[in-house]
């Protein structure tokens, strides 16, 4: 007896550290001799075509811009100096600029650029991107946010954030769902939280 513990508790005990140590040891070496090729190039990817799709909406609007611009120790994606807007893919950066002067626009991964001036808070003119839809029509983006919610457009807030809960337990990725539908439903709640009517 070892510590006053049973001779087979011991062992199984040790047993299991060598074990544990060996499974260690060989995720390490099969890691190092088969990296994941996916290793942050999945999102960068999104962020990437995400920029090119905002820089092509804002050129089409004719709104000037700065591109990873500093505003209050943040660095942000997009900076529109005319009008004091920020505009971020990070949520804490987008938390943190919220709370000074300068306006700020959190822009998902999932959501496409030429919806960006639903979130501005001017009034962009009118631009024709190509076709947005597979008919070629335009979507409304609110529209659209209380369609994936599977509420109509006159929902109350509390129909709103119930519809989410219920939703967001269908497509959360530990339940089965995918990352796609889980962003795709949380940018639906925050748009149609804002148009509430």
């Amino acid at each position: 007896m070892l510590f006053g513990l049973p001779r087979w508790l011991v062992l199984g005990l040790g047993f299991g550290l060598v074990a544990s140590v060996c499974a260690a040891c060989l995720f390490y070496v099969g890691d190092r001799l088969f990296p994941s090729k996916q290793t942050g190039s999945a999102s960068w990817s999104g962020d990437a075509r995400r920029v090119v799709e905002i820089r092509q909406y804002l050129d089409a609007i004719d709104e000037p811009y700065a591109e990873n611009h500093p505003i209050d120790g943040q660095t942000v994606e997009f900076y529109l100096p005319e009008r004091d807007v920020a505009i971020t893919f990070d949520a804490r950066a987008y938390y943190i600029i919220e709370r000074s002067p300068t306006h700020a626009v959190l822009v998902e991964h999932e959501m496409p650029g030429f919806h960006l001036g639903s979130r501005l808070p001017f009034e962009p003119p009118e631009v024709d991107l190509g076709d947005d839809g597979a008919d070629g029509a335009e979507v409304d983006p609110v529209e659209g946010a209380f369609a994936v919610l599977g509420v109509p457009r006159t929902a109350t807030e509390a129909q709103i954030r119930s519809a989410y809960r219920a939703k967001v337990k269908d497509v959360h990725p530990d339940h089965g769902g995918s990352q796609d539908e889980f962003r795709r439903v949380r940018e639906a709640y925050t748009t149609a939280r804002k148009h509430v009517s």
